[in-house]
Order: C-alpha cells, then structure tokens, then sequence
C-alpha cells in the first residue's frame, strides 16, 4: 500500500506509515520550546533562496524510518518533552506524521511543526492528504516559506523571517516561545558524524 503525493510536490510515492527523513536529533533545544526531538523531513519543491536546508529538497528516498520505530527512538529519550517536525516539507508526509504526534501525545510529549505553506492553505486545500489530521494534533506551528529578503536574526524572535506566523494551538504554550532564529547547537553522534542545527548553523548532515 502507498500514499501518492500529489499538487506541487513532484510525483513520488511513500510507503504507508514510514517516514523519509533527512535527518533526526534528541534532545535539541533551538527548535522549540525545551528539550525536544527534531524529524527534518526530505523532500520540498520549492527550493526557497537561501534556504538552510537544501538538501532536503528531492523527493528520493534518504532513509525511510517506520513509524513505530522512529516514535520507539523519541520515546527513548526521557529528556524529550516534545518532538519538532521540520524540513523538507512536513506536509507532504503529513499522514505518517500525524501518527508519530498522536503516539507521543499519548506518552505525554507536545507536537509542533515548520511547514512553508501557510495555515489557511493547509486548512482549504484538500489536495494535501492528510494535513488537517496533523493539524489536528500541533501544539504549535510556525507557517509560511522562509523569504531570504526578510530574513531575521534575533535573540528574541523564533521565525526566520518575518513573514512566517507562530499558531499557537494549545495556551499552556503561550509563554514558552522562548528559543531564537540566531541559535545554534551541535550533536556529536555514535559514530563521530556530527550535526549542526539552528537558524544560522543550518542543518549540516555527515551520516544518520
């Protein structure tokens, strides 16, 4: 069984309830409020100048994760308390994602999620399969695509650039917008590979 993507996505197809992902971290604490999990989702068609993540941008298969796996992995980590879904575009692989979300909500972790579309296209736009179940399950989400011209770097603003809008869906998160768009941590991993995330650092990948 597949689940064929469809509108302004070139055409590909995912495997049902997996995941093709660019990249995965524990325990970040630049994309989103407190320690989170972050998914960085491949696939996005529009290739947004100055885009932090540009690898993320072909829809061919990176490495595909099941999604009882990948909530096995962010449940392993008593440290996350929430789990980010960035890109890549999110969307298109909203109905595995919101299957990750409904899990770890039920383990009591918060959900949020980057997309570049904007939340009233997501929510009158049928041809996007799935997007109102994910919906369904954000705490919060930061909208919009990311525009190099309004570009910013603040210690006191977590959008990229100032057209993006942060929904807050959920009130007990109303006061935890808290991280920055000039942060940047780095995550050595098992295998000596190393991953840089945050606004300025951009996601730099050497191996899952």
């Amino acid at each position: 069984m597949t689940i064929s993507i469809s509108n302004e996505q070139p055409s590909t197809e995912l495997f049902a309830h997996h995941l093709n992902i660019m990249g995965y971290v524990d325990e970040s604490e630049v994309n989103g409020p407190g320690s989170r999990a972050v998914v960085w989702v491949q696939g996005c068609s529009r290739e947004c100048p100055g885009c932090f993540n540009p690898a993320s941008w072909s829809f061919e298969v990176n490495h595909l994760i099941s999604v009882d796996d990948l909530v096995a992995q962010i449940l392993s980590h008593p440290r996350n308390e929430g789990v980010t879904f960035s890109g890549g575009e999110p969307f298109w692989q909203a109905p595995a994602l919101a299957e990750v979300a409904r899990q770890v909500k039920a383990r009591g972790l918060n959900v949020m999620s980057f997309t570049g579309f904007t939340l009233e296209q997501l929510q009158n736009n049928a041809t996007i399969p799935g997007a109102q179940d994910l919906l369904d399950q954000l705490d919060l989400l930061i909208d919009g695509p990311y525009i190099e011209s309004l570009a910013v770097h603040s210690p006191d603003v977590p959008v990229a650039s100032t057209n993006q809008r942060i929904h807050i869906f959920n009130p007990t998160f109303q006061n935890r917008i808290d991280w920055a768009s000039d942060q940047i941590e780095v995550h050595i991993l098992k295998d000596g590979s190393r991953i840089v995330t945050g606004y300025q650092g951009k996601l730099e990948l050497a191996g899952l």
